[in-house]
């Protein structure tokens, strides 16, 4: 029998050299790039102090005016991802239990639930919410709207994933909890959707981040979230670059604290011992 080794070399002297001549004329030309763009915005008075001033000057008169303002559309983006994601995850696990367990004589209607949504662009499904729900006499606060736009299209989403998740599974696992008396509902609450979850948490985390970017889509019902006030703002202090930096910015702290929170969790449930483990029966079982 032959045996083929294959060696992976570190780079020689010149490939090194060529990677920090790259490595520098990369950053060289970004420079330039940013320090156009800069000389460009000044010429154009986007750096006078008048436009930043009401966002970064806590002297300015206007500036805890603008903060209160923004602050109540950062609140109302919160209430509605919360509420969005909740409702997402509950009806999405819903919707990935059903459609591994249907029968096949209504499992037709849960897949074409599922595959009408994953189609539908998000935006549709918040504009529909909006005009046709109050047209058949289902009246409700804009929020109520986004967040069942919102939950439509997601939920599917993380039903896909979930349903993922199971089907990545070892058979074992299943048949080990049949073995010891578990019924099938139990077999799922019990053994196989935790166990799912912790598999595709880090797609559910990027999945609950677009949640939250997605409320951004409550301007088209005027829904007063963060982006729709600063759009509002704008009209009076006439600086839509800065104001729109200053949203961008806050939007990306904010889902970076999420995605950070979010990891911290997924590494303490990978933790041994923990108690969402499958129990030691059921490993034992597919071990076996």
């Amino acid at each position: 029998m032959t045996t083929t080794h294959v060696l992976y070399d570190a780079p020689g002297p010149r490939t090194r050299r060529r990677i920090r001549w790259g490595t520098a004329a990369l950053l060289t030309a970004l420079a330039a790039v940013l320090a156009l763009v800069v000389a460009r915005l000044s010429r154009q008075g986007q750096l006078d102090e008048a436009k930043w001033s009401p966002l970064v000057n806590p002297s300015d008169p206007q500036f805890g005016l603008v903060w209160d303002f923004l602050g109540g559309g950062l609140k109302a983006t919160l209430q509605a991802a919360a509420v969005s994601i909740v409702l997402s995850l509950a009806l999405g696990s819903t919707l990935a239990v059903t459609r591994v367990t249907a029968a096949a004589w209504y499992r037709w209607a849960v897949v074409g639930f599922i595959e009408l949504f994953r189609g539908v662009p998000v935006v549709l499904s918040v504009f529909f919410a909006a005009r046709v729900l109050p047209e058949i006499g289902v009246d409700l606060p804009a929020m109520w709207f986004l967040v069942i736009g919102l939950t439509l299209y997601n939920s599917v989403v993380i039903a896909e994933v979930i349903r993922a998740g199971i089907q990545a599974l070892p058979k074992g696992q299943g048949e080990a909890a049949y073995a010891i008396g578990l019924t099938r509902g139990a077999t799922l609450r019990l053994i196989l959707l935790p166990q799912a979850f912790r598999i595709t948490l880090p797609v559910l985390i990027g999945q609950l981040v677009v949640v939250l970017k997605d409320t951004s889509l409550g301007f088209i019902i005027s829904y007063e979230e963060l982006l729709r006030r600063g759009q509002i703002a704008v009209q009076t202090l006439e600086n839509p670059l800065q104001m729109f930096f200053v949203v961008g910015a806050i939007f990306i702290l904010v889902n970076f604290s999420l995605s950070k929170l979010a990891e911290a969790v997924q590494r303490r449930l990978s933790r041994p011992g923990r108690r969402s483990d499958p129990p030691a029966v059921v490993a034992a079982g597919t071990a076996a």
